[in-house]
């Protein structure tokens, strides 16, 4: 009795206990951790709101090499008692280890937010990072000017762009590439040109999702031969040309009814880019197939085969049983 009585005097049952749980370590990292596995953790930690933890598993993957992703802060969700967090959030991402290590956490969590649509929210996050110099720089702003341009909300867009220039960052190509789309996908031409004006006293540089946009906005303003011009342009440029690029005027020109005209754009790009081959027939062939066009299908299906172009498995049967 003695002795239990020396041992209750020393520590209670209360701190022996308290100094038991917090010398476990919660959330174990694995012995084979990967982004996933820290984004599921990341989870855990959030929808519990430990903030400690979030803390120190953010720090510990960039050292283990496992970067932030899009789904880093998915135990935010669109509700009032998620959002509410967002301060606290913001303070623990502030303590994190300098440099990329906390940048990319920020730039995590507008991504989320931006995701959610909660622009003024994502807003004050770029802010924090802005007035903390956090290396706030164009990438961080991308996710919210694909969340605004995507909804057309293109005033809010050029405000943000301006905003961008006041806090000292400016624009880059991704940036103006995503008001040039929107304005391209609803075939806004005399817009595009204003985008294209102020890419050039910037000194901009086309890329890939430059021209991707271009073709888009010519084919949806009904000119196929101005997007094959741009693409004529990109090939002279040395771009690399994406599926979707072909994907566009494909597709106009099967909207138009020239069928013949589709196959024979996919047959002059033969040979260039397998991957592309591979695409381009493909996707035609399907497309003619839902739409009866079944003798220009066969001839595609046909030089797929002659050219050693892979198919897939609903083509294959096609071809088995047609040709």
């Amino acid at each position: 009795m003695l002795a239990l009585r020396k041992l209750t005097n020393k520590a209670s049952l209360l701190s022996i206990t308290s100094r038991f749980l917090t010398t476990q370590k919660p959330y174990p990292i694995p012995d084979e951790p990967t982004s996933t596995k820290y984004d599921e953790l990341i989870y855990i930690a959030g929808r519990s709101r430990d903030f400690a933890t979030i803390h120190r598993l953010l720090n510990k993957r960039f050292k283990d090499h496992c970067f932030n992703t899009a789904n880093t802060f998915k135990f935010i969700t669109n509700t009032d008692n998620d959002l509410s967090v967002l301060d606290d959030l913001s303070q623990t991402l502030a303590r994190l280890d300098k440099g990329f290590t906390r940048k990319s956490a920020y730039d995590s969590l507008i991504i989320r937010l931006s995701k959610l649509n909660r622009i003024d929210e994502a807003l004050r996050v770029v802010d924090t990072m802005v007035r903390g110099e956090y290396g706030a720089n164009a990438c961080t702003y991308h996710p919210i000017l694909n969340a605004l341009t995507k909804k057309k909300k293109m005033k809010e867009a050029w405000r943000l762009m301006e905003s961008m220039r006041e806090n000292g960052i400016s624009p880059d190509v991704t940036a103006y590439n995503y008001i040039l789309t929107a304005y391209c996908f609803v075939g806004d031409l005399a817009a595009v040109a204003g985008v294209l004006t102020k890419f050039g006293e910037e000194g901009m540089k086309a890329d890939t999702r430059t021209y991707d946009a271009l073709v888009l906005g010519a084919c949806r303003a009904g000119k196929v031969e101005g997007a094959l011009v741009v693409l004529r342009r990109m090939e002279d440029d040395g771009v690399p040309v994406l599926f979707s690029t072909h994907a566009h005027v494909i597709s106009e020109l099967l909207g138009m009814g020239y069928y013949e005209q589709a196959v024979e754009f996919v047959m002059s790009y033969e040979g260039r880019d397998k991957r592309l081959d591979a695409e381009s027939f493909g996707s035609l062939a399907s497309r003619l197939i839902n739409l009866k066009r079944i003798e220009e299908a066969k001839l595609v299906l046909e030089e797929m085969n002659k050219r050693g172009i892979p198919m897939g498995y609903k083509l294959k049967d096609f071809y088995q049983m047609n040709i």
